[in-house]
């Protein structure tokens, strides 16, 4: 296992980071516990989860994920052997804090009960888990969709400064260790840096936003921040919710699986990565992968390893042997004939959905 800085902090993590989001919905209690065993085995420091998981989320399910993880905790006693990262939700969702905007009484609580559900008195990184504002993520990273010169309140330094000072006490208390962003854009990450210098507060250390063979809009814009600034990046989503396999190809939805989970749900989630380019996309990716006689998963994955500015991949799984083939992915080499053919198609299929 090769292991990176985590941006500006002390921390070093591995390049796979465990991804937890299933646990809960799709995976047991005794599921997320043996993929926490195996992970670790394979010399996985850096776990990520989130007091909304687990997903597809549901009312009913907010924060069992987290609590999967506490009785993992509890069961081992290895808590400091793992650089535990968690996401408090933004505004939107009724059950969660009415669906109201951060403020400091809502950060404070928020950690306090995933704390208590992770069975931890710290979390090494504490992450923003999307602004309030609206941002180029979740579908709308195409041109013309997001208009900036509407007025929004959320833009202001005051607003910023809030959540920062807020944060910024939690690590004081010991309770955070560093703090993070996700599904944010350049302008958001510089802001906060930004912030921090002038008013002596923790600065953001990373952020995590979706990436993948089929969505590369961060590449160059986030990616120059981060890599100039000292901000790792950590991408989620590097195999499209599962769909670069194949397996959602002409509107198949296999048996237990996370698009049929959301298409059984009022909202539905997988509907704008499920796309007519999306599909011919993932039809020519499996086709190089075909080519060169590659595992397509693995080539998707080890993909987003080799992109310099990546500093460790989230990723997940539902069983065993699909957890087992996604780390073995990081000891591929891709030959420079495969990044040929995959720009190909990058070319063809810039923005699929």
């Amino acid at each position: 296992m090769q292991f990176s800085k985590l941006g500006s902090s002390d921390l070093n993590i591995s390049r796979v980071c465990l991804g937890t989001m299933t646990w809960g919905q799709q995976n047991t209690e005794e599921d997320g516990h043996a993929q926490m065993n195996y992970a670790v085995e394979r010399g996985i420091n850096f776990f990520d989860t989130a007091e909304l998981y687990s997903v597809p989320t549901e009312p009913r399910l907010y924060g069992r994920t987290e609590e999967i993880i506490g009785t993992w905790f509890a069961a081992r006693k290895k808590r400091d052997d793992i650089i535990l990262a968690t996401k408090i939700s933004g505004p939107g969702l009724s059950y969660i804090r009415g669906g109201s905007v951060l403020n400091r009484d809502h950060i404070e609580q928020a950690l306090e009960e995933s704390l208590k559900r992770l069975q931890t008195d710290y979390v090494d990184l504490y992450q923003l888990h999307w602004p309030h504002r609206n941002s180029p993520h979740f579908g709308q990273n195409k041109a013309g969709l997001l208009n900036f010169e509407e007025p929004d309140r959320y833009t202001s330094d005051e607003h910023f400064l809030e959540i920062l000072n807020a944060l910024s006490d939690l690590v004081k208390a010991g309770k955070v260790r560093h703090i993070g962003m996700s599904d944010d854009s350049a302008w958001g990450i510089m802001k906060y840096l930004e912030l921090a210098k002038i008013n002596n507060l923790p600065r953001m250390v990373s952020i995590q936003n979706e990436f993948s063979l089929l969505n590369r809009s961060d590449d160059p814009y986030v990616a120059e921040v981060c890599v100039r600034e000292n901000v790792a990046y950590l991408p989620w989503s590097p195999l499209v919710c599962g769909a670069i396999s194949g397996k959602y190809l002409g509107g198949a939805r296999p048996a237990g699986s996370r698009w049929a989970v959301e298409d059984s749900l009022p909202r539905r989630m997988a509907s704008f990565r499920d796309t007519p380019h999306a599909e011919n996309a993932i039809k020519a990716y499996i086709n190089v992968a075909k080519k060169h006689n590659v595992d397509i998963t693995q080539m998707a994955l080890k993909f987003v390893d080799m992109q310099p500015f990546v500093t460790s991949i989230i990723i997940g799984a539902t069983t065993m042997d699909q957890l087992k083939s996604n780390i073995d992915a990081f000891d591929i080499t891709l030959s420079p004939e495969v990044i040929t053919d995959i720009e190909t198609v990058y070319a063809d299929y810039p923005i699929p959905f």
